[in-house]
């Protein structure tokens, strides 16, 4: 910020008493130096940030036209849709917002894993980055029930069901969730009070996050620590304004989904009420969730592990798995723009969870060109887990990276830009 700023008489008197607007400049102005080749792919950082606060402000505003009761939750959103003023609007930006949320979260996350941002310095950034994005399913999962729809209900009785399969505690657990013996007004109870909660615990893991962030500043494309103040910029104004240039390219591809195709990732069977005694044909959970439940049904029985407790296990073992990606991958380089194997089967990998979520889609008895998606589902649970602890420790042993460019400064001049265009 200018001087001219912090000599307003009033910023004076409440800079002395909080430096709140030197902390701003500190963590996102003119003070906060950062790598100055950053692309378009570490917008979606910004973004993530931005749509929680989306998510937050339309949910308090969604929470007072809600009722949490089995009798009264469906009517409520539906009178909210209906009769309170912009509530149709509030409505679709929260339920479209969800999508939004995990679909920036993921890119951001595949981003990281492209250009090495879970490596040293930065392993507890990518820790904390996997416990948000846990804390995002979470909250998803419980707001997902709240309109009780016909999957809102189904799929609350199947998911906490299969806690029931961890030994000595699983039981007690699903009793705990459901607040009884059966999903009930009891469980929706619980759901909104944790679905209100959890996206303010979220908000502290974002903080956490940031600051972790700040610790060592951003990664950058080509994988180079900071030699000197040659190789940032200012944060503000260069990366604000390319932030908001990405905010508005993504509000619209947002805005579009919320007027003109609001239902598009949301099941027809939620507009039926719930009812206890009639089973949807086909029970599906949202589609960011759908790589999961691949896993989930991919599993078989191994042994004295059944595969209901083996797909447990491989469901949330798929999440928690990268919480080891720091040290399963020793490359010294960061970037996969030198790692030329690296990089190809980064790409496999990520045709493999597209598949996962395809396979996910359709019911495990289904047929694709003779091939049972069950056993497409087992291959493709297989390679994710092999990819992780398998590929990427062995492809960091043995693969010869190309010559990393001196400088951040370096790799964005001509002799810099000489190297990239090899690749």
């Amino acid at each position: 910020m200018s001087n001219r700023f912090y000599e307003n008489p009033v910023i004076k008197w409440i800079e002395y008493r909080l430096p709140i607007f030197h902390f701003i400049d500190e963590s996102v102005g003119s003070g906060y130096p950062t790598p100055k080749n950053l692309n378009y792919w570490w917008n979606f950082g910004s973004l993530a940030g931005i749509v929680l606060v989306i998510m937050i402000a339309s949910g308090i505003v969604l929470a007072m036209s809600y009722t949490p009761h089995v009798d009264y939750a469906f009517e409520s959103v539906e009178r909210t849709m209906r009769d309170v003023n912009y509530g149709w609007l509030m409505r679709y930006i929260h339920s479209n917002g969800g999508s939004m949320f995990f679909i920036v979260v993921y890119i951001h996350m595949f981003r990281g894993m492209y250009y090495g941002s879970f490596k040293e310095p930065r392993e507890l950034l990518w820790i904390l980055g996997v416990f948000i994005v846990l804390a995002m399913m979470a909250t998803a999962f419980m707001g997902y029930v709240l309109p009780w729809g016909q999957m809102s209900f189904w799929a609350a009785t199947v998911i906490t069901n299969l806690f029931s399969a961890i030994p000595l505690i699983g039981d007690a657990i699903v009793t705990w969730l459901w607040g009884g013996f059966s999903v009930d007004n009891p469980t929706l109870n619980r759901f909104y009070a944790f679905h209100y909660l959890l996206p303010f615990v979220l908000f502290g893991l974002v903080f956490v996050h940031l600051w972790a962030l700040h610790v060592h500043k951003s990664n950058n494309p080509v994988g180079v620590d900071i030699k000197g103040p040659q190789d940032t910029i200012p944060f503000h104004p260069y990366y604000t304004m390319k932030d908001l240039y990405g905010l508005g390219v993504f509000m619209i591809f947002f805005m579009f989904f919320v007027f003109f195709a609001p239902n598009f990732f949301s099941e027809p069977d939620n507009y039926i009420k719930a009812n206890p005694m009639v089973t949807p044909t086909h029970i599906v959970p949202e589609w960011y969730f759908l790589p999961y439940y691949a896993i989930l049904r991919a599993v078989p029985d191994i042994w004295f592990v059944s595969a209901k407790l083996g797909g447990v296990i491989g469901m949330f073992g798929s999440i928690l798995v990268l919480l080891l990606l720091p040290w399963l991958d020793r490359s010294p380089v960061r970037s996969a723009r030198f790692r030329p194997i690296y990089k190809q089967f980064f790409w496999v990998f990520v045709v493999d969870c597209i598949i996962l979520g395809w396979v996910g889609a359709n019911t495990p008895d289904a047929v694709f060109h003779g091939v049972p998606f069950l056993w497409i589902g087992r291959v493709s649970t297989a390679y994710y887990f092999g990819h992780i602890l398998i590929l990427i420790p062995l492809i960091s042993i043995l693969e010869k990276p190309k010559p990393l460019p001196d400088s951040i400064s370096a790799a964005v001049t001509e002799g810099g830009g000489a190297t990239e265009a090899a690749e």
